[in-house]
């Protein structure tokens, strides 16, 4: 699948209200760093390079998927298509999820911020 052929939304698509749509989960490749400073509240983190090993945590739902900046998780979404799951990309990712102010959480309870 080219990268012309990955499934992608893009922040302004989203309701600002509820911007992880009903029966999505979002699923965030990006590195434990990464993380730790900011994630979208209910996401499910699986590093892109650990992927294929973690399937099996992989929620049974339509899969947003995120990074930093929508190169990874593109990446990420046309492997996820090749071995049969639903997958949309975000582009621009969580730096435009965040400016758009959207909400993300950091594990430790400081302000999040994208890494």
């Amino acid at each position: 699948m080219s990268a012309a052929a990955v499934p992608t939304v893009s922040v302004p698509d989203l309701d600002p209200r509820a911007p992880v749509p009903a029966g999505w989960t979002v699923l965030d490749v990006r590195e434990p760093a990464e993380w730790a400073l900011g994630h979208v509240p209910g996401s499910v983190h699986v590093p892109l390079g650990a992927l294929p090993d973690r399937l099996d945590d992989l929620p049974d739902a339509e899969l947003l998927v995120v990074c930093r900046s929508g190169n990874r998780s593109a990446r990420a979404v046309a492997w996820l298509a090749h071995v049969g799951y639903d997958a949309t990309n975000l582009a621009g990712g969580l730096l435009a999820w965040h400016a758009a102010g959207l909400p993300l959480e950091a594990d430790d309870g400081a302000p999040a911020r994208v890494l």
